[in-house]
């Protein structure tokens, strides 16, 4: 059974506190996928952990569609390495919502993005974020999944804003569209039974 997320207690000081800071990259040359969040919430940025939010699908979506045995919480981050992922983002700087960014933030961030797939070489960069991905890429035609374009030998892959603020997506969609990418990846399902095939 999945371990329930603990919710960091952090004070509304220091969330604001957070604002433009940085969250690192969990990265290594030669993923199997890179996942590319848009940028980082306050939350994130204050407790240094990617998706952090309570309400953030991430994490829930990961682990039942098959990427990882269990359920990890955002403050197991590093563990992902060992089951070849990890996590970027398109913009660096932490705000309290994404629509904070300005255009030119997405395109530069965009540019930042292409070169750090270049030089650690995924096998697949997963951008979570249709809208984002447009505007960083340049492409307000695309629609989730499968891109055409690849980055030097890297495909991409746009998946659902894993936020709670998108209700287009339930959980359980959302990690069927994970799912289709860890097969592309040719990755297994870690789940061994409890991963996104029950929960269909």
């Amino acid at each position: 059974m999945a371990r329930s997320p603990r919710a960091p207690r952090v004070t509304p000081t220091q969330l604001e506190a957070a604002r433009g800071r940085l969250v690192p990259d969990v990265a290594a040359p030669g993923l199997r996928v890179l996942f590319c969040g848009i940028n980082p919430g306050l939350l994130s940025a204050a407790v240094g952990a990617h998706f952090a939010r309570p309400g953030n699908r991430f994490w829930p979506a990961l682990h039942l569609s098959g990427f990882t045995p269990r359920q990890l919480r955002p403050d197991e981050q590093e563990e992902l390495l060992a089951y070849g992922l990890g996590i970027t983002n398109v913009v660096a700087r932490a705000s309290a919502r994404a629509d904070e960014l300005t255009d030119e933030e997405l395109r530069e961030g965009g540019e930042e993005l292409r070169a750090t797939v270049r030089r650690l070489e995924p096998r697949w960069l997963a951008v979570a974020g249709i809208t984002a991905y447009r505007t960083a890429f340049h492409d307000k035609s695309a629609r989730t999944g499968r891109q055409e374009r690849t980055i030097g030998g890297t495909g991409v892959w746009v998946l659902p804003n894993p936020s709670g603020l998108n209700a287009h997506w339930t959980l359980q969609t959302m990690a069927e569209e994970f799912a289709g990418l860890r097969v592309a990846a040719g990755l297994p399902d870690a789940g061994a039974g409890a991963g996104a095939d029950e929960h269909r």
